[in-house]
């Protein structure tokens, strides 16, 4: 089974520890403001019409590139996680302390916020658009959406970057998760919103002050997030440590 160690004060409060929450606070912000502010873009060149299919495209490649940039330049400092609910499926698999989970989604959520009030400043007071259901759908749809591409994004953190085993496959990590976040957000987008990353929605949810179904991008990504921590952890990783944040 997935060991979960909560972690000391000295190790979550060292130099590498700084750095690292340091990494996921500039990475979480600069995916955070690349993917918002297409959003926005995608809006004032359309006056604010309803997301179409090209439109759809557009924020999911702008997403996977963020992303990808994201994951790559925070990798070797913190393993670039950009998202609690990637923290959290690795604390459950046991990859990552508890104690430094915790500083990480600190660090991730002020990011994001930060990222959220620049774009409100350089875009001249656009409004900063939240995930929300789609029509049509109730936040039991939402949540199980978010639960499954979660997952696997999730999923593919293990099998690519986390994974003793992934050999020169770590090489490539950051495309792949980039790739799963771009193509889940092209399926998911306009069900549930496509977040996969509570930090995603909650520094726009500041921004705007509107946090009316918020909790669905909590729920959904942090169950979804854990479910594939604890079944990579367990049945594809033969043994167990902590390693640190720069391991992977």
């Amino acid at each position: 089974m997935a060991g979960i160690a909560f972690g000391s004060f000295d190790d979550s409060f060292s130099l590498n520890s700084i750095k690292a929450y340091l990494a996921e606070f500039i990475s979480t912000l600069l995916f955070v403001f690349a993917g918002v502010g297409s959003a926005i873009a995608f809006g004032k060149l359309t006056s604010d019409a309803p997301l179409d299919a090209p439109g759809l495209v557009a924020i999911a490649v702008c997403h996977g590139f963020g992303l990808f940039v994201a994951v790559a330049v925070g990798a070797n400092i913190s393993g670039g996680h950009v998202n609690p609910a990637v923290t959290f499926g690795l604390a459950l698999g046991g990859q990552i302390t508890v104690l430094t989970g915790i500083f990480y989604w600190i660090a991730q959520l002020l990011g994001s916020t930060v990222a959220c009030f620049l774009l409100k400043f350089v875009t001249g007071g656009l409004a900063v658009p939240i995930h929300s259901v789609g029509a049509g759908l109730g936040a039991v749809e939402g949540i199980v959406m978010e639960i499954i591409i979660t997952f696997a994004l999730v999923y593919t953190v293990y099998a690519t970057a986390a994974d003793p085993k992934k050999g020169s496959l770590g090489t490539i990590a950051p495309i792949a998760i980039g790739f799963i976040v771009g193509a889940n957000i092209l399926a998911a987008g306009p069900f549930s919103g496509g977040s996969m990353n509570p930090a995603r929605s909650f520094g726009p949810a500041v921004a705007a002050g509107d946090f009316s179904g918020h909790y669905v991008y909590w729920v959904g990504p942090l169950i979804g997030g854990g479910l594939a921590g604890l079944v990579y952890s367990n049945a594809f990783m033969s043994s167990q440590h902590v390693p640190l944040a720069s391991d992977f």
